[in-house]
């Protein structure tokens, strides 16, 4: 069974931006569920279930999934301290980011499905510097051949795949909140989408030093 106890209080202050990000995340969803549900009761016009606004709620939730998915495979293959708390701050970072995204749509009566497919609302608007590779959903995505390596691999192999597959996940996720950041209407859900580029640019970072570490690089 996964283990989702924080591993440990050493080296932490590397790891702060994940938490500030994780309150920043919910001090948000407050305040949009405060000023918004008045504004229904009144008969406010909210997002149409094809707007930015909305896909980008409903493609993100799925792009974060697979982010706590891939965390919790490589909790469970290796005993490093830094690799696993990496992989638990991203896993409730982006758990937390997934209900707000959730709980918008629920709030705007919209599906979390959308018949146009994935990546829809970004047409005629942001720019996109990633496409999905062959396999994948979205950008940055893992394929389910590359889930299930990951989940094959033990120790320095599983640790090198999961940071090479979670750079390209923030590379596409990046993409996606830019593009929100300039295309969605909702002011939260703009200044969420912005808070996620800063802070998926800095883990990108960490990243990249952590497989550096390891005789590695991104593969991107």
């Amino acid at each position: 069974m996964t283990d989702t106890t924080d591993p440990g209080g050493q080296g932490r202050p590397r790891w702060l931006i994940a938490g500030a990000a994780v309150l920043v995340a919910l001090a948000l969803a407050l305040a949009f569920l405060a000023t918004t549900s008045g504004e229904n009761d009144e008969g406010a016009d909210v997002p149409t279930a094809d707007s930015a606004d909305a896909g980008f709620a409903r493609d993100m939730a799925v792009h974060h999934q697979q982010a706590v998915e891939m965390s919790y495979i490589v909790r469970d293959g290796t005993t490093d301290e830094d690799i696993r708390r990496l992989a638990y701050d991203i896993a409730q970072t982006q758990a937390n980011q997934r209900g707000m995204l959730l709980g918008w749509l629920d709030l705007w009566s919209l599906p979390k499905t959308s018949p146009e497919g994935y990546m829809a609302w970004v047409e005629g608007g942001g720019h996109m510097d990633h496409e999905a590779r062959p396999g994948a959903l979205m950008p940055g995505m893992a394929t389910n051949a590359e889930l299930a390596r990951l989940g094959g691999l033990q120790g320095k192999e599983a640790e090198i795949l999961f940071l090479q597959l979670m750079v390209d996940h923030h590379m596409g996720g990046v993409d996606m909140a830019r593009a929100c950041a300039q295309q969605c209407e909702v002011e939260p859900e703009k200044k969420l989408a912005q808070g996620m580029v800063e802070a998926q640019q800095s883990e990108m970072q960490l990243m990249t030093d952590l497989l550096k570490e390891r005789g590695a690089k991104p593969r991107t």
